[in-house]
């Protein structure tokens, strides 16, 4: 299959990796709990995800739990020597799909062992401190003993590079002043803009911003000026929306996930989409409209 990964790369731990990845959450049940509804669709997805170019994953063993890094494993081990496979710890899933902090020292090496396991590696390429705050937005607290726990891990081998997930910029100056931060994954698409001065701090540093629901999450965004820009592009407003993220700073790194082999080939081909800077303008209204109306 022809490669349809063409956005650039950015360097991600240590190694550049293309800039459209894929994040592997929508591969688990409803409500990201439970197994696939199709076990055989999960797994094509993940492996024409590799065979069309992508070299960065996004998933964790709290989505399900278990389930995405089991079918990872299953799909590709032996993994592609230049795939990075990126997991967060900081959270266990209750018997009633309820989301709960687990950011102990044992919780997290706990977490770090269940990884390993289950994506049936001696390291862990990058894994991500995931801050539990408010459920999508940062909120301010120490993150020293959490962050601490996991470069202890990190030097004994069973981690390569750490980031942050939900979370502040001090808490970014606090964990950086403990072990190097390698990226940086927060809330943040065409309409929720909040971390504009975070990312543009990063980039100098050569540290990976990785917004999570790029396309909205739960809520799919919906705009009818997006609407009508991608009808005079011939393509769609996710395409779009994927392609505005990809241009706004070289230090974006995407993840959208899906268990749909159509909706991947289609997120995919964002990549390709160049978009100048009159369209870039309109789209950046389009965020400042919906940011002034909440």
């Amino acid at each position: 299959m022809d490669k349809q990964v063409n956005a650039g790369t950015f360097t991600l731990g240590h190694r550049p990796v293309n800039r459209m990845g894929y994040g592997a959450m929508q591969l688990a049940g409803p409500g990201v709990f439970g197994p696939p509804k199709d076990r055989d669709a999960a797994l094509a997805v993940l492996r024409e995800a590799i065979a069309s170019g992508v070299d960065h994953i996004d998933t964790s063993d709290f989505y399900g739990p278990h389930v995405t890094n089991q079918l990872i494993r299953e799909a590709l081990h032996p993994y592609p020597e230049q795939l990075t496979i990126v997991t967060k710890v900081g959270a266990t899933r209750g018997a009633d799909a309820s989301w709960n902090p687990a950011q102990s020292p044992a919780d997290l090496t706990a977490a770090v062992h269940d990884n390993l396991r289950n994506l049936g590696v001696e390291r862990l390429d990058v894994v991500n401190l995931r801050i539990m705050g408010d459920v999508h937005r940062p909120t301010e607290s120490s993150i020293e003993p959490q962050f601490t726990a996991l470069a202890e891990l990190r030097q004994r081998g069973l981690i390569r590079h750490l980031g942050l997930s939900n979370a502040t910029l001090k808490q970014v100056h606090q964990a950086r002043g403990i072990a190097e931060v390698v990226c940086v994954q927060n809330h943040y698409n065409l309409v929720h803009r909040a971390d504009d001065a975070l990312i543009d701090e990063l980039a100098p540093l050569g540290i990976a911003y990785v917004p999570f629901f790029p396309l909205g999450g739960f809520t799919p965004l919906q705009s009818d000026a997006l609407s009508a820009i991608a009808s005079r592009l011939d393509t769609t407003p996710m395409q779009v929306a994927l392609a505005w993220l990809l241009a706004r700073a070289p230090n974006i790194l995407l993840i959208p996930g899906t268990s749909s082999l159509g909706h991947l080939r289609e997120n995919l081909a964002a990549a390709s989409l160049t978009l100048d800077a009159s369209v870039m303008d309109e789209l950046s209204e389009i965020g400042t409209a919906e940011a002034a109306a909440h």
